[in-house]
Parts: structure tokens; C-alpha cells; sequence
């Protein structure tokens, strides 16, 4: 199988997410021809069944009893023998194929652990809105969606961002009924805690939404004469996407392949799914039974629903393969900060008598939580401010305490915005911040607006956890973000954006060392999977998951970081991406 990617098509889907470095596909292979001796090619499922040598490389291989080598050797099953000197490797394997890598830097396979595969495959077949600097900008890309659609069909899409435009404020569904009168429009905000409808669209759901009523967790914004504007909050979404016609199994099954395929080609060997359902896993079960899921999934189920009470009866998910995996529960405390959903304990400083959205209080949350530690499973809450925060460690450190026969590893999903008395708990309870680190490049030109001064200083506090002796583990959140962990390796070492601004980083002292910001994509996101022991570091017995850049990661300048070029991605010691 191959996927070729050098034209239009590939380079608007790179496009789609606003990404400012391509690493220079020309082609994804999987399962092809085997290399000849130390010469370049492709390496998929027809690989020797014997040994084969990486050498002449400069290898990183975060295994602190051995963090530097030359060589690495796998087997034809994809398991790491041996990691040293080249000498050493090729005496030890003289029958070995050898790929002479001189030159190349070799690293452990990165892993996200806060990115949604399986909403990624699905944002791929809608209108793609991120980046776009205005409204006039996302009704040219949206008319460009229509011309593909039959009549009558709903125009969505996702990524709209109103802090980006040269007003920064929320839209109106006047400004989609002018270019849509007819047809119903719906557009996920980018962190998907937001959504924009038209009047097509309001017409179709299932009650009057004019008046005073509010949702739980949840905004209707309206205009004076409470009238809805168009723009629904976190759980108000759910009254219009009920009525959105779903999007047909093979056109997600398509998208899946599109999803990872980029995500190989930027570096990704694994990814935790936070929050999907049994259709969904039922969709990479099958993917994985037709050798086409190129990836190690961490899922998590969405919620306390059906699924989770699938997942108690039957046991966690362990693929044979270790590429499938699903043990953990995705809950939600509250919105997000972009959309003034995120719960604070005092109100916004640009938004006075507003404090968020808190999801749930903290019985109902420690009862949530019960339920999945009850089932032996990991729990991971999604909490963006500092009350959301506070709510959601008060919550784990009670349930915690009645369930001491839990694994634990519990996780707090983006941990952004926090007290300082709360900032000391990780440690103290054992707790993992999945944090994301472009989350704060792309939040830094209002962020301050939204918290103030005060709060800004326990935001986004990468460096402060870690010196706690808290544990972090590094994703991007795509799609809210760009499917690109060498941005997330930037940002997490520079605070900057990628002209560079502001210089020196912004709020420099939450930085981190390369050598933490690599271990948050690689072996702290796999401890966080519980597949410590599996990937995240090259050691002898670990799987062969590895890149091979074309740059020197921890020596070069921190600007070319996100210049990287990923040359070879290798998963089981098969190479499934490589540049030709």
C-alpha cells in the first residue's frame, strides 16, 4: 500500500490546519520492498525476518543508563535487541541488513498524548476553517464546500477562531443567512467548546430556542430580544447537534487513512484519543484487522455512558498487536478559555460577572469518577480553569482515597489554569497534567486579557509542575491545533511563536530543557499510557518505534526546531513514512 502525497490535494490537506512547516513529503510507503544494504528506501510488513542495524547515526534514546549511541538493532518482529556503538552493534550482528543513517539523528517514535484521532478524521470531511482571519474569509472557504454539496445537504465545518479576526468578537447568524439563506449552516469553533448556526439551522431543532432559559453547562448567546444569535456554548451545542445528519461510516473510514498518514509524517507513532465512543473503536478495530491502523491508540471512552458500562463488563481493550488500547474514561469539568467557557473562581477580566462554566460540581464529579475507578480504570478530566481545577483534584483526591486498588496514573486534560495552592497537588497525589504546549503560543495574544496579571502567573505552568515533582505529559490537542509535535517541542522550550515573538518567551520561567519537553512527547505520554514499558525510550526489549530527522534536535538552534525534517518514521520496526 502507498499513499502519495506530492501534490495539490496533500498540500491543501497540510493547509487545512494552518500548518507553517511541511516536512517535505513526496511519498508515504507502507509495506513495500526491502532495503538494500545502507542504502535509503522503505521497509514495511515484507522486511527480513532477521536483524537489522541503524547506524552512524546520532541516537537520542532517553534510556538514562545509555542516552547517547550510534547504532540501534530490531528484529524482524520490530523488537529492539540492542542500542550502542556501531563497532559493537555490527560485530554482535554481522549477518544484520545495515542502514548506514550517517549524518541523521534518531529518536523515540513522539507520541501525543492529547490528540483526537478519530475527531480529526471526521473535522477532514468539513469545511476547513482554521486560520482564517475574518469572516469574509470563512464565508469564501465555505462557498467553496457548498459547490461540492447536493441541495439540501448541511454545510459544516470547523476551526473558526474569533480572537484572530480584526474584531474580536463572536459572529451572528446574520452574517451566514446572507450567503445562506436556505441552507443550515454549523460550524464548530476551533476547540470545539463553541458553535456558529445559521437561521436553517436553529429552524430544525427540537424546541424554541428564544428566551431566557440556559442549558446546564451550557450557553445560548441572544440578542437583546432573546432571540439566539447563533452562537451555542459548550453543552447548548447538543441542541442543535442532535439534528445534524451524521457524517456516513465510509467517508470517516477514508479520513482515518488521510489523519494517519499526516501524523506519520510529522513524527507521530501514537496518540491517546481522548473521549470516543464504540462506533468509533469499532472503526479502528477494523482498521487494525486490515493491518491499517499505523499507530499505537491510547483511547479513552467518552464519558460515564454506554460505552464505559461496555468496558466494565467486558474488560479493558489489549490488542495482541500493542497497537490498541483502551483502559481509561474521559470526563469534562468545564469549557474553554477561548469561548469564556472555562470555570474560574473569580470573574473574567475582560468579561465582569463572568466566571465559566463549571460542567459539574464536585459530588457529581467525584461520582463520575467513582464509577470508572470502580472499574479499575484510569480516569483522565478534562479542566481548563483554575475553579474547574480545584474542583475536579478535590474530586480525584477523595475518590483516590476509596479506591487504593486502583493503578492510578489519574489525569488532569490540560491542567491550564491554576491556583497556586492547587499547583503542589499533582505530585502530592500522584496525578499526570497532560498538558499542551501550543495551546499557550496560540492563547498568549489575549490570554492575559481573559485572567489578569495575577492568574497569568500559575498559567500554562509547564516548569512550576515540573519542579513540584509533578509528572507532565506533552500533546497538542489537534485539531484545535496543528497535527505537529515538533511545534509542540518548540513552543515547550521557547514560549514563542514562530516569528520568534515575544523574544526571550512569554512568561520565560515556565520554559522547559529539550531534554523535558522530548520526554513529555515520549517516554512521560507513555508512562501516562501505561506503556512505559513498551515505548517512549530505545532500550533492548522496547518496540523498534523511532524517527530519523535530518537535524541534530538537541544542539541546533531552538528556531530550527520546528524546521526539523522527518525523514523516516518507523512503528514495529517497519518504516510506514520516508522521503524520497
Amino acid at each position: 500500500m502507498s499513499i502519495r502525497c506530492p501534490g495539490a490535494a496533500w498540500r491543501a490537506f497540510v493547509a487545512l490546519f494552518a500548518l507553517v512547516v511541511i516536512s517535505g513529503c513526496d511519498h508515504v510507503e507502507v509495506a513495500s520492498a526491502p532495503d538494500a544494504p545502507n542504502a535509503p528506501g522503505a521497509l514495511g510488513r515484507g522486511a527480513p525476518a532477521g536483524v537489522i542495524v541503524v547506524h552512524g547515526a546520532t541516537i537520542h534514546t532517553l534510556d538514562p543508563g545509555r542516552p547517547l549511541a550510534e547504532a540501534l538493532a530490531f528484529d524482524g518482529q520490530g523488537q529492539i535487541l540492542a542500542v550502542g556503538e556501531d563497532v559493537e552493534l555490527m560485530d554482535a550482528y554481522p549477518d544484520a541488513l545495515r542502514l548506514d543513517r550517517t549524518g541523521r539523528t534518531v529518536i523515540p517514535g513522539l507520541i501525543d498524548a492529547h490528540g483526537h484521532l478519530h475527531g480529526l478524521a471526521l473535522s477532514l470531511t468539513r469545511a476547513q476553517l482554521a486560520g482564517t482571519a475574518s469572516r469574509a474569509e470563512i464565508i469564501e472557504r465555505l462557498k467553496a464546500q457548498e459547490a461540492e454539496l447536493a441541495e439540501g445537504v448541511w454545510l459544516l465545518g470547523r476551526g473558526w477562531d474569533q480572537n484572530d479576526w480584526p474584531v474580536a468578537e463572536f459572529p451572528d447568524r446574520a452574517d451566514l443567512d446572507e450567503h445562506f439563506p436556505d441552507r443550515p449552516v454549523w460550524l464548530r469553533r476551533i476547540d470545539g467548546h463553541a458553535a456558529w448556526a445559521n437561521s436553517a439551522a436553529l429552524a430544525q431543532a427540537d424546541r424554541d430556542l428564544s428566551g431566557d432559559w440556559q442549558v446546564d453547562g451550557g450557553m445560548i448567546h441572544r440578542d437583546p430580544e432573546g432571540n439566539p444569535t447563533g452562537i451555542f456554548i459548550d453543552r447548548a451545542m447538543a441542541l442543535v447537534e442532535a439534528v445534524v445528519p451524521p457524517t456516513s461510516d465510509a467517508a470517516i473510514m477514508d479520513a482515518i487513512d488521510q489523519a494517519i498518514a499526516h501524523m506519520l509524517s510529522v513524527g507521530l507513532t501514537g496518540v491517546h484519543d481522548p473521549g470516543i465512543d464504540r462506533v468509533a473503536l469499532d472503526r479502528f478495530q477494523r482498521k487494525l484487522a486490515r493491518g491499517l491502523l499505523h499507530t499505537r491508540l491510547y483511547a479513552m471512552t467518552d464519558g460515564t455512558g454506554a460505552t464505559l458500562d461496555w468496558l466494565c463488563e467486558n474488560g479493558p481493550v489489549h490488542d495482541p498487536s500493542e497497537r490498541l488500547f483502551m483502559r481509561a474514561t474521559k470526563l469534562y469539568g468545564d469549557g474553554a478559555l477561548g469561548s469564556r467557557g472555562a470555570a474560574l473562581l473569580a470573574d473574567y477580566s475582560d468579561d465582569p460577572g463572568n466566571r465559566g462554566l463549571l460542567f459539574l460540581e464536585r459530588g457529581a464529579m467525584q461520582a463520575q469518577i467513582d464509577r470508572v475507578l470502580g472499574c479499575g480504570f484510569q480516569v483522565a478530566v478534562h479542566a481548563i480553569g483554575d475553579r474547574a481545577n480545584r474542583v475536579v483534584i478535590d474530586a480525584l483526591a477523595a475518590s483516590m482515597a476509596t479506591h487504593q486498588d486502583n493503578p492510578g496514573r489519574h489525569r488532569v486534560e490540560h491542567a491550564q489554569v491554576l491556583s497556586a495552592p492547587d499547583l503542589g497537588r499533582f505530585a502530592e497525589l500522584g496525578l499526570v497534567a497532560s498538558m499542551q504546549p501550543t495551546h499557550a503560543t496560540s492563547d498568549m495574544p489575549w490570554a492575559e486579557q481573559r485572567l489578569g496579571p495575577e492568574r497569568i502567573r500559575f498559567a500554562y505552568a509547564w516548569r512550576s509542575l515540573l519542579d513540584s515533582g509533578a509528572q507532565l505529559a506533552f500533546g497538542s490537542d489537534f485539531p484545535v491545533e496543528a497535527v505537529d509535535p515538533r511545534l509542540g517541542l518548540y513552543a515547550a522550550v521557547t514560549r514563542m511563536d514562530l516569528e520568534g515573538t515575544p523574544a526571550g518567551g512569554w512568561t520565560p520561567r515556565e520554559r522547559v530543557t529539550r531534554e523535558s519537553a522530548l520526554r513529555g512527547f515520549t517516554i512521560d505520554a507513555a508512562r501516562a499510557g501505561f506503556m512505559e514499558n513498551l515505548v517512549g525510550s530505545l532500550e533492548a526489549g522496547k518496540r523498534a518505534d523511532f524517527l530519523v530527522l535530518d537535524r541534530d534536535y538537541m544542539s541546533i538552534p531552538a528556531e530550527q526546531i520546528p524546521r526539523m525534517v522527518v525523514l523516516e518514521t518507523w512503528l514495529d520496526g517497519e518504516r510506514v513514512f520516508a522521503v524520497e
